[in-house]
């Protein structure tokens, strides 16, 4: 595809598109246990969309959300990415801030950066023991505690990318803020670096912050965005964006140096095909 890494998609809103209940704090979580089948043909539909990086539905697979069968959880949804998608895929286990992701200022690792380091460091190695070809730290608005997670990552001896997000309204961190994180997370190791949950067309001021933070890295720049906003029982809700109209502003983040590009909240599988094709051509 052009040098292109193309991610997959959102599982909580394939999975409440499809009529299965994702309420918080399990939110998308929550299938593994009342709808397994369906998040397995979630990442088979992903990969025959093109995608061939395929996150596992670990974002809320913790003790504080799902008690003591939190590990069975995690290493269910890596079986499930597993049997769903083609040997040569990789499957991306997705680590996800202890706490609300749109809650910076109360992050764990203001309180506790030791015990939010174990926490992170557990399931990294859960999802590391399970068969993930790569750990994907993603959605932090807290840059400390994306470090800490990402060196918990690194240290699994796994390729670890991280993601930040400005949040859905860009209020959370600014691109300067990006850019400083995302140069820490790679002195601590991380082989990628990505902006997520963020709306579409705010994309371009994070990317540049991005890549000047890359600059003269072995390092790879990525972009997962949304289309919606934030619902206080689902998780999340999506709105009108048509597939070709997001492909057609990821080429233009392609063309300003993100080469792993996928999609994020309120977006689905019609997404990733119009990637695929677009980036075909």
């Amino acid at each position: 595809m052009n040098g292109v890494i193309l991610l997959d998609g959102p599982m909580g809103t394939e999975l409440h598109a499809r009529g299965i209940a994702t309420p918080l704090p399990a939110w998308s979580s929550l299938a593994l246990e009342t709808a397994p089948d369906v998040v397995r043909a979630i990442h088979r539909e992903y990969a025959a969309a093109g995608a061939t990086v395929h996150t596992t539905n670990t974002f809320r697979t913790r003790p504080a959300v799902l008690g003591e069968g939190w590990a069975e959880s995690a290493r269910l949804a890596v079986r499930l990415a597993r049997e769903a998608v083609p040997r040569d895929h990789r499957v991306a286990g997705s680590i996800a801030p202890l706490e609300d992701c749109y809650s910076p200022q109360d992050s764990p690792a203001d309180r506790d950066p030791d015990g939010t380091r174990s926490a992170h460091a557990g399931l990294a190695r859960v999802l590391a023991d399970a068969g993930c070809d790569l750990l994907l730290c993603e959605t932090f608005p807290h840059v400390e505690e994306a470090w800490l997670a990402t060196e918990a990552a690194v240290a699994t001896g796994l390729e670890t990318w991280t993601s930040f997000t400005p949040g859905p309204s860009t209020d959370l961190l600014t691109p300067a803020e990006v850019g400083w994180a995302a140069a820490g997370a790679c002195d601590r190791g991380a082989r990628a670096v990505l902006v997520n949950c963020l709306a579409h067309h705010r994309v371009p001021d994070y990317l540049d912050a991005l890549t000047k933070a890359a600059a003269g890295r072995e390092v790879l720049v990525g972009v997962y965005a949304n289309a919606g906003w934030v619902d206080g029982e689902s998780g999340w809700k999506p709105a009108p964006l048509a597939p070709d109209e997001y492909a057609g502003s990821a080429l233009a983040w392609r063309d300003a140096g993100a080469t792993i590009l996928g999609t994020c909240c309120g977006t689905g599988v019609e997404h990733v095909a119009a990637l695929a094709r677009a980036f075909a051509r």
